[in-house]
């Protein structure tokens, strides 16, 4: 078949040396799906990107058609199948929350603008780099042409932290657990909701809350240990999650391009308009979702408690201030 053209943002950084070789290989396009990657960092890293092209060409690859390293949008862009956008500026210390948004605004509208030039109208977007909802939103607002469907930010690698601590919990492998959600934002205010997972216990599937048999867990160290992981990490490692975080992309890219399991849903951050949950419009908020021919759909008609409601309003609330700030440096 004919190969397909993805791109890797912020490709000489630490996500994406855990990322691609698991693309380059086949886990998430598929075994018979050839690949041209495209490569594209800041001009100071282009010495490390080409060490990291000297492996991805030592791996000897059978998928890996071509290798494009470069710091030009317009070289990045074309004709993209897929663009993975993880590259994004950090925080640094004694760095104001809103002077990140002015940063990063300046990038995903540049790379939004790009996508909107170079890449085919049919490219799957889906935006790693921190403040995760926010950059994706000022992306496809920046991108007209492309159908804001075709955008996504990363949710599921906390959605496979909350599935992952409720199988710890219970004792089971982390594929027993399916159904947990996360709404809202990628930040600490994110809300892990186990009200629809279901739990396999040898054999016989339980509600969550049936399983775990903790409810003041599920509802309170549970929570905060989903919402603080990132930051558990990096206290320990000195360095943000890497080798979880690319496999979060390939789990979320792999659903997209083949869909989801019969009766399963996943999260991700997407477009919120017209949703039927009460959440504010024109936000990139995550929500639980089933995938099917490479197109999302909301899962509808999941009862929400008053518990949920006002944690998936408060994680709405601070997305409202992101976009404002954000949309206001748009100008």
């Amino acid at each position: 078949s004919e190969p397909i053209r993805v791109l890797v943002t912020g490709s000489a950084g630490q996500i994406a040396y855990s990322l691609l070789l698991s693309i380059a290989k086949g886990d998430v396009f598929g075994k018979d799906q050839p690949i041209i990657l495209l490569l594209l960092d800041i001009t100071p890293m282009l010495p490390v990107l080409e060490g990291v092209v000297m492996e991805l060409q030592d791996c000897s690859l059978p998928l890996l058609r071509d290798i494009v390293p470069t710091d030009k949008e317009e070289v990045a862009f074309k004709d993209l199948d897929v663009a993975i956008l993880v590259g994004s500026m950090p925080r640094k210390e004694g760095m104001e929350r809103k002077d990140l948004l002015k940063a990063n605004v300046n990038i995903f509208k540049s790379q939004g603008a790009a996508l909107d030039k170079y890449a085919k109208k049919t490219v799957k977007v889906l935006v790693v780099g921190n403040p995760a909802n926010t950059n994706c939103l000022i992306a496809a607002k920046s991108a007209p042409s492309i159908p804001k469907e075709n955008f996504s930010c990363l949710t599921r690698l906390d959605h496979n932290r909350a599935r992952s601590q409720v199988a710890i919990r219970c004792g089971v492998p982390a594929t027993q657990v399916t159904n947990v959600i996360i709404w809202g934002n990628h930040s600490s205010t994110q809300y892990p909701d186990v009200h629809h997972c279901k739990v396999n216990m040898s054999g016989s599937e339980l509600a969550c809350f049936d399983a775990v048999k903790d409810d003041a867990w599920l509802k309170g160290d549970f929570i905060a240990t989903v919402q603080q992981r990132g930051a558990a990490v990096i206290k320990a490692r000195k360095l943000s999650s890497a080798m979880s975080a690319a496999k979060a992309i390939c789990d979320h890219m792999r659903d997209i391009w083949v869909g989801t399991p019969e009766g399963e849903f996943t999260s991700m951050g997407i477009y919120s308009t017209g949703n039927s949950y009460a959440v504010p419009e024109d936000l990139i908020y995550s929500f639980p979702v089933q995938i099917k021919d490479k197109t999302w759909k909301i899962v509808e008609g999941l009862a929400i408690n008053d518990f949920s409601r006002s944690k998936m309003d408060a994680t709405a609330a601070e997305l409202i201030e992101e976009r404002d700030t954000a949309v206001a440096f748009l100008g």
